[in-house]
């Protein structure tokens, strides 16, 4: 409840309909009412499946990155691998399959560190955000046919601090590193000793 004694109500959803299909993602229209002030509206949410994103670290604790160009922006970004979860696939089983497609990289002990919600205003869909250790190149690449990646292996702290200074501009990434982070100071702690 607010400080004005107001309470915050689920919006009823009078109807769902079909408004585009856009091949990785579909667009619907809802019309939903407050229960309270029984105000109307139509709503657009794009559909889409869940993502995963993936922190990937090789032995010597280097961070895997992929450059990518991206249509939305029209520009190259840095980010880390991910891409959509198959029907009836896992997070975990995801990540460890875009790992592999996109770099070639192959790890160990792959698991889920955090979920985050892309934008909850406009989408209904989850990011999983998985680290997988100890990767190595052991794959072919397989990319999508309009996929053109270049791997790219990092520091971790070079990284953050790019990040931070805007070199690394995608939400999710952030997001991941977000996530990343107490167990990216566990580790560094535990290589101090």
């Amino acid at each position: 409840m607010s400080d004005d004694g107001y309470s915050l109500s689920h919006w009823e959803v009078l109807r769902r309909d079909s408004h585009a299909d856009c091949r990785v993602f579909s667009v619907l229209r809802k019309t939903c009412r407050h229960p309270v002030r029984k105000r109307e509206g139509e709503f657009f949410v794009i559909q889409s499946p869940a993502w995963v994103n993936v922190i990937a670290l090789t032995p010597e604790q280097k961070l895997i990155l992929v450059r990518q160009y991206r249509f939305g922006t029209e520009g190259i970004s840095l980010e880390i691998p991910g891409g959509m979860i198959d029907g009836g696939e896992s997070p975990v089983a995801a990540a460890v399959r875009e790992l592999r497609e996109e770099t070639g990289y192959v790890g160990r002990d792959a698991r889920e560190i955090g979920v985050v919600h892309p934008n909850p205003a406009i989408q209904e869909n989850s990011c999983h955000l998985v680290l997988v250790e100890d990767v190595r190149m052991e794959a072919e690449l397989d990319w999508d046919g309009n996929e053109e990646l270049e791997t790219v292996i990092a520091d971790v702290d070079e990284t953050f601090a790019l990040a931070r200074a805007g070199g690394i501009t995608h939400s999710l990434v952030i997001d991941a590193f977000f996530f990343f982070l107490p167990h990216w100071e566990r580790l560094k702690s535990v290589k101090r000793m």
